[in-house]
């Protein structure tokens, strides 16, 4: 049985998902992949629903068949990508500015000693 999804139950399906990938520090890979595979995204649907009796053993049916539906439209899987990205700025944009930061102290020390070094033999 195919089942349709409702625009809320999908919006809140995204947001689990994109909140679960972004916690994983997966948001790129995941970017990647799913940018990669979205012209298979119907494909990949149909494959999750010939697959469901096997699926079940392992997980919940109703949220399997659900996930089946929601990466069969393609503006659900835009919006996902779109949420992944969103989240993974706002979660990590702290954690990069002090990378840069630390990545700049670096650079100003070697440069410092390489001057000095420079220096004494003139």
């Amino acid at each position: 049985m195919i089942i349709e999804i409702k625009p809320e139950k999908a919006i809140a399906k995204i947001e689990k998902i994109a909140t679960t990938i972004v916690k994983w520090k997966m948001g790129a890979p995941a970017l990647l992949t799913i940018e990669s595979l979205r012209p298979l995204n119907f494909i990949g649907s149909q494959i999750m629903y010939f697959l469901a009796p096997f699926a079940e053993v392992i997980f919940n049916s109703t949220e399997y068949e659900e996930f089946a539906a929601l990466i069969e439209k393609d503006e659900y899987i835009k919006l996902l990508l779109k949420r992944i990205e969103e989240l993974d700025d706002e979660m990590y944009a702290t954690e990069r500015e002090e990378k840069i930061k630390i990545r700049k102290r670096r650079r100003n020390k070697i440069k410092i000693f390489f001057q000095k070094i420079f220096k004494r033999k003139e």
